[in-house]
């Protein structure tokens, strides 16, 4: 049976269909081929640059330009007000159009009516079919020129977004009044995935870097307290050092606080200029000053500019110099408080006007936080060392007066010993009292001093802190001993002073059941009064020059008793 035309035309239309529907199945095959092989290069690229976004974004932008036929492309990153060009490619015309766009301010929700501000407001796709029909193109300049200067006509952005947050916009332009696709658009959408994936990677592998190294910052600076116990020096300057370089702060300074005064303690990358000021000029406590606001209203003071407060404007001197001289603009500061008292303060400076943010706010809450343990450790190490000192001193005496019954003189020599090393006196004496005038037993001093001091039974003039213990009161202690009215009414007493360069001059009374027996007296050569620590010490010594001259006195009637 011989084939007819009309079943003939049948079969080859057939075949005809068939070979076409081969094509396009070997078109979609190697376009999904091509598809699946940009993709994995983009993985392997994701892969081997971990944390490092740049190669991660130019791969992307020149698989989505091939795959998706653009003229021209590029990739913006968003911090929530800007967009900063991170990726580009196309003619260099429109490359270098964009490079010198770098970033633009859109606001939080831009109103304008750009492809760009449209992503930005939420919608996932902005595609545009011709530029130059768009609204935007007619209102917005900067838009007008990017589609002028690139040829642009067909248009598509697409959000890069981590759930409802947008992380930045992937472009693509057409120079033809030529949609994309639906698979384009699709594909575009797994290359803004992946920019999303390698985007989350790096910013979990920044957390994760960020928290190791502070984790061994802070490992760091405990291992510095634990090696320098009661030395707080090197803890200061480990602190500041990381303080400053964690932070990304131009230079640093650390304060310590007494109560009254600051004291700079430890500074880093002060510029040379401000060093100078400071070393003239002390720590101003004015309440427009930083350090002041730092120690009477808050724990923690953030300025994004120093020079756009009141202060720089009305000239505080300590605002100007740190300005004017230290370039300083943006300044962080955390208090050192142990149970609401004040120890010090921290701060970091940066030389530009660029807020620190919340990690970096945190983490210097946490060197301060170390920096209380520190100098709180340092303080008990020092409270038992000087207690430790005390009883061991305290001992000695009284081995002496053990092995001296009735011999006073080395019982004084070293009760006065211990007394002036341990309060830190450079000038003194123990006087003993006959109940008409004292009478030097022990002194310390140079030699002038001493002999001046040794010449007579000492008959104090009124008003002179001798002559206050012989009438009955108990601790005297002159701050500065020639500001006293009577250093210039009694010219024996400003002699003594003068020849000891005195200034602060403590004196206790030696008593038994209210005779006095004497005194312990203690001079500093610099206005600097003895603290209750001191003051408590030296009565403790004068409870034992006591006991031994009681202890002489029984001895020495226990003897006439014998001998009679």
């Amino acid at each position: 049976m011989s084939a007819t035309p009309d079943s003939t035309f049948t079969a080859e239309q057939l075949i005809a269909d068939l070979q076409r529907q081969l094509v396009e199945c070997r078109a979609e095959r190697d376009e999904a081929l091509h598809r699946e092989t940009a993709t994995a290069e983009v993985l392997q690229v994701i892969n081997s640059s971990p944390g490092d976004l740049a190669p991660v974004f130019d791969a992307i932008l020149e698989k989505a330009m091939s795959l998706c036929e653009a003229a021209h492309g590029h990739i913006w990153i968003y911090d929530g007000e800007r967009v900063h060009l991170v990726a580009v490619r196309g003619e260099p015309r429109f490359v270098e159009w964009m490079h010198r766009r770098g970033s633009i301010h859109l606001g939080s929700r831009p109103g304008r009516p750009s492809p760009l501000g449209r992503v930005v407001r939420g919608e996932p796709i902005a595609h545009v079919a011709d530029a130059r029909e768009e609204e935007a193109y007619r209102s917005l300049p900067m838009f007008r020129e990017q589609v002028d200067v690139g040829g642009v006509r067909a248009l598509l952005d697409i959000g890069l977004r981590k759930g409802d947050a947008l992380l930045g916009i992937i472009a693509l332009y057409r120079q033809e009044v030529r949609p994309f696709s639906e698979k384009q658009i699709a594909l575009l959408q797994s290359f803004a995935a992946q920019a999303v994936i390698a985007m989350e990677n790096a910013r979990l592998l920044t957390e994760t870097r960020e928290a190791l190294e502070q984790q061994t910052a802070t490992a760091e600076v405990l291992q510095v307290i634990n090696s320098s116990p009661g030395d707080l020096t090197p803890v200061f300057d480990s602190i500041l050092d990381r303080a400053v370089a964690f932070c990304d702060a131009a230079f640093g300074t650390f304060l310590t606080y007494d109560g009254k005064d600051f004291a700079l303690v430890a500074s880093r990358g002060i510029p040379a200029e401000l060093v100078e000021y400071r070393t003239r000029n002390p720590v101003s406590t004015d309440p427009d000053t930083v350090a002041a606001r730092l120690r009477d209203r808050t724990d923690l003071l953030h300025i994004p500019d120093l020079m756009a407060e009141d202060a720089y404007r009305d000239g505080n001197p300590d605002r100007r110099a740190f300005v004017d001289l230290g370039g300083a603009r943006t300044a962080l500061g955390a208090a050192l408080r142990k149970d609401r008292l004040l120890l010090g303060q921290l701060f970091v400076f940066r030389q530009e006007v660029r807020p620190f943010t919340d990690k970096q706010i945190a983490l210097l809450q946490n060197f301060a936080a170390q920096a209380v343990i520190a100098m709180e450790n340092a303080r008990l190490l020092t409270e038992t060392r000087e207690a430790l000192g005390q009883q061991t001193a305290t001992a000695e005496v009284l081995q002496v007066i053990n092995s001296s019954p009735g011999d006073l003189a080395p019982v004084f020599e070293e009760i006065l010993d211990k007394a002036h090393a341990l309060c830190g006196a450079a000038y003194g004496g123990l006087l003993t009292y006959d109940g008409d005038a004292f009478q030097v037993a022990a002194a310390r001093g140079d030699a002038r001093f001493v002999e001046y001091w040794r010449q007579a039974p000492i008959r104090p003039p009124e008003g002179t802190p001798l002559w206050r213990v012989m009438r009955g009161e108990g601790l005297v202690q002159i701050i500065d001993a020639p500001a006293e009215d009577s250093y210039h009414s009694a010219p024996p007493y400003a002699r003594l002073i003068d020849l000891g360069g005195v200034r602060t001059f403590l004196s206790l009374p030696l008593r038994k059941d209210d005779v006095l027996l004497g005194v312990i007296t203690a001079f500093r050569q610099e206005v600097r009064p003895f603290a209750d620590k001191q003051i408590a010490l030296l009565q403790n010594f004068a409870v034992q020059a006591v006991i031994a001259m009681e202890n002489a006195r029984l001895l020495t009637e226990t003897r006439e008793a014998l001998e009679q």
